[in-house]
């Protein structure tokens, strides 16, 4: 047996409102909405993988250990998008090599974005 890769990730929805979500996962990160089975859930594609948030009463918001983390091309100009939006970042955990922030979606899950940069050391 050999793992290949994350078919999809699957974060709670919760009690907001879906428009929200899209506007966010779609409108702010420009990742392609998908039909879900589920009709109250909700499909992104992100490269050949999927997000899908499923609505679930029962979530509560997450710790800053647990997240999702997207490793992006062009995350000066998402991290403009977000600000605009008025999303607010922590980019208080640096990472030598990479460009980074997290932020919560709508639906209170932890996100990191982060992109490789190559004028910082590479230090572990």
């Amino acid at each position: 047996m050999t793992i290949h890769a994350i078919h999809h990730v699957q974060l709670p929805l919760g009690r907001v409102a879906q428009q929200a979500v899209r506007d966010f996962y779609n409108g702010l990160l420009g990742l392609l909405e998908l039909p879900h089975p589920q009709r109250q859930a909700l499909r992104f594609l992100a490269g050949d993988q999927r997000i899908d948030l499923v609505p679930d009463d029962s979530a509560h918001p997450t710790s800053p250990v647990s997240h999702l983390a997207l490793e992006v091309v062009g995350l000066p100009g998402l991290r403009n998008r977000l600000l605009d939006a008025g999303y607010t970042l922590d980019e208080s955990r640096p990472l030598p090599g990479h460009l980074r922030f997290y932020v919560q979606d709508p639906a209170g899950n932890g996100l990191e974005f982060l992109e490789p940069d190559d004028s910082q050391s590479q230090t572990v």
